[in-house]
């Protein structure tokens, strides 16, 4: 594989590079979140507000570098909505999450490209080390680390990195900086013989050069996975 050439570890992105959403999973999810917390506003009330936060919370956490905590984001999205957020309790995020998770696990993502165990055997068989490096936004990284054995690719990886669990967020050097730090524990390595692997031209393209890693971008439409890395 010539994408492989030179290299010594791989880091790829989770959402829309390697796994795409159950289409039936975030109506399901926004019927449940206004039942648990109940929302009297309208079904699409909800979902308008889901969808507008979702993309304000992403772009605040590649401008700022940070990340907004879950339970910080659902507090704003029920108080947008009405709810007087001082009734909630840690202890209702906390069931609502356990509920919300088990409806993630019925309705869970699927990888994308067929050819994307594929794919992770040939870059393990050239020598390569693996990881995920992924933003995570209402589903955590334990639940995540859940899904990738049940989607058959838990296996090919070495570490994962999520920002929910570091406090960072791509495309900072904080959160690639943490890709490094381990790399560095398998051994000899450069900058240049890491490549990332992203769907993002800011959080996943850019962010990996700035930091000094090789990067490429994927596009479920017209640049899968199992292109990049067929030659």
């Amino acid at each position: 594989m010539e994408l492989l050439r030179g290299l010594k570890h791989v880091s790829f992105d989770l959402w829309l590079t390697l796994i795409k959403s159950d289409p039936v999973f975030k109506p399901l999810r926004n019927q449940l979140f206004a039942r648990y917390f109940d929302i009297s506003r309208p079904a699409e009330t909800v979902t308008q507000a889901f969808r507008y936060f979702d993309l304000l919370f992403n772009r605040i956490n590649e401008k700022t570098g940070g990340n907004l905590q879950q339970t910080e984001m659902l507090y704003l999205i029920l108080d947008h909505l009405g709810v007087s957020i001082e009734t909630i309790t840690a202890g209702d995020m906390q069931g609502y999450y356990h509920e919300m998770e088990q409806l993630f696990f019925r309705h869970h993502p699927q990888l994308i490209d067929k050819g994307t165990v594929t794919v992770l055997q040939a870059i393990k068989d050239q020598g390569c080390s693996v990881n995920i490096l992924s933003n995570t936004g209402f589903i955590l990284g334990s639940t995540l680390r859940q899904l990738l054995p049940v989607l058959g690719i838990g296996s090919y990886f070495d570490f994962q990195v999520y920002s929910d669990e570091t406090g960072c967020s791509k495309p900072s050097a904080d959160m690639y900086d943490q890709v490094w730090t381990r790399v560095k524990q398998y051994g000899t390595v450069v900058k240049e013989e890491v490549l990332h692997v992203g769907d993002n031209a800011i959080a996943d393209y850019n962010g990996a050069q700035q930091f000094g890693f090789r990067s490429v971008l994927v596009d479920t439409q017209h640049n899968l996975l199992s292109n990049l890395f067929s030659n």
